[in-house]
């Protein structure tokens, strides 16, 4: 094995992906020198996370990776999305990339998606925080000094007052039993701005909150729950930097 791979980091701009990166770049192990992050570029927001551009830009700075975006249309298919990941990971062989880091926790369908479509690049995927407790890692992630907010979440497990809050033990308390401490069935996403891989706190305000109604997967849509899944947004403000700082 190769000593130190040239290895790129899938990046969410959530609380696992700054964990599972902490956990990387703690071991020695691996040289990560880039994020990889895809980008709606309709909205000019983080897919998924709704979090907008400057905020991400912001971020990376702090973290101080560079960050290739994967760039998609308002409503890209699944045929779209690989494409185009496809196009970003085989720039990213070419450049010399063995090796990719990724946040999740126990999702095996995810994971095999993930290890099938890199396989044919040879890049190999790590996943520090996988099979890990989900409770012990959001109390490791409190206790190492990140901190992050709710800035999606799906309406159908998590009423509106949950957007826009920071996670911490309260947080954790006020969650309903059947909702994964780290969100990892897509219960909630988040964005961190704090911890140990920042050089400095990203700072942002609260904006307002919007719901939103997406197509159901087809493997999630049966005639009991309907054809969309509504989330609710907490947008994030930037906050603008005077010339004296």
């Amino acid at each position: 094995m190769i000593k130190n791979p040239k290895t790129y980091f899938n990046w969410s701009t959530g609380k696992d992906a700054s964990l599972a990166l902490y956990y990387l770049q703690k071991s020695g192990k691996h040289h990560i020198d880039r994020l990889l992050t895809t980008v709606n570029n309709h909205h000019n927001r983080v897919s998924m996370h709704g979090l907008r551009r400057e905020l991400l830009m912001e971020q990376v700075k702090e973290i101080g990776l560079p960050v290739t975006t994967i760039e998609l249309p308002e409503e890209p298919s699944m045929e779209v999305y690989n494409i185009e990941m496809e196009r970003a990971v085989t720039k990213l062989h070419s450049e010399g990339y063995t090796h990719c880091g990724f946040g999740d926790i126990f999702l095996e369908d995810l994971r095999t998606y993930r290890e099938t479509k890199l396989r044919p690049y040879d890049i190999q995927c790590c996943f520090p925080l996988w099979q890990r407790n989900s409770k012990e890692l959001i109390t490791e992630f409190l206790d190492l000094g990140f901190k992050a907010i709710i800035i999606a979440l799906n309406s159908e497990v998590l009423d509106v007052s949950f957007a826009g809050r920071e996670i911490d033990e309260n947080f954790l308390k006020d969650l309903p039993s059947n909702v994964d401490p780290c969100g990892e069935n897509g219960e909630f996403h988040t964005f961190c701005f704090d911890g140990p891989i920042f050089s400095n706190p990203v700072k942002f305000t609260l904006g307002e909150k919007v719901y939103k109604e997406y197509k159901r997967p087809k493997e999630q849509d049966t005639c009991n729950v309907g054809h969309s899944m509504g989330f609710w947004f907490s947008d994030l403000l930037p906050i603008e930097k005077s010339k004296n700082d």
